[in-house]
């Protein structure tokens, strides 16, 4: 297995400074970007979708935002009936943080499903999670494009009226996970073979390493 260059702490340190300038640079880049994403235009979410409640009970989209304004909305990837557990959908709960922190800041998040609640509750106490986890239409899935994905939908409320304000999907739910963005920070990165790594370091398939946490 190669080693990074080894150098002297001279060399390092004008080596780490240049790399912090180019950061700061895709830094201000990001924050421009998030300023863009503030100003996208919205989409109204008129139809009366159905969830599901842990307790059984039944509500709407607008009774999601639990009284806050904003909403994310996890598409966790499960069908009914199906014995797969997306090991991708499970990092990210696993990474998820203490909600708290966002509800100071008006905003919700909660995972939904196009499967029964007992599928998704046995699944959520195996893996010890708090989250709110939700049945959904799969046409409330089809309508925020997810289909049978994993993607991220964001929701504005004003009074009853509910917007949709911005989706993502595939890399870009990259920053939900706190490992991924660890391992980035690392000599070896993912250790994936799409990444541009020096001849020699260590790479595997990826997604194929991925496991629920308890499968490791």
């Amino acid at each position: 297995m190669s080693l990074p260059k080894i150098v002297s702490p001279q060399e390092w340190q004008i080596a780490h400074e240049k790399l912090l300038a180019r950061e700061k640079e895709v830094t201000r880049i990001l924050d421009a970007l998030a300023a863009e994403r503030r100003r996208q235009p919205m989409v109204a979410f008129e139809k009366d979708y159905v969830f599901v409640t842990a307790a059984g009970e039944k509500v709407g989209l607008a009774d999601l935002f639990d009284g806050q304004r904003q909403l994310i909305v996890y598409h966790f990837m499960m069908e009914a009936g199906s014995d797969h557990r997306c090991p991708g959908c499970s990092a990210v709960a696993d990474n998820l943080p203490h909600l708290e922190h966002l509800e100071q800041r008006d905003t919700r998040l909660v995972l939904v499903s196009p499967a029964p609640q007992a599928q998704l509750q046995e699944y959520r106490e195996r893996m010890g999670w708090p989250l709110k986890w939700l049945s959904c239409d799969q046409e409330f899935n089809d309508d925020c494009g997810a289909g049978a994905g994993s993607t991220l939908s964001v929701f504005l409320r004003d009074g009853e009226k509910v917007y949709r304000t911005y989706f993502t999907g595939a890399r870009g739910l990259d920053k939900l996970r706190l490992d991924l963005n660890l391992l980035d920070l690392t000599p070896y990165g993912r250790q994936e073979f799409w990444e541009d790594s020096p001849e020699g370091w260590p790479q595997s398939a990826p997604y194929q390493w991925w496991r629920p946490r308890d499968e490791y």
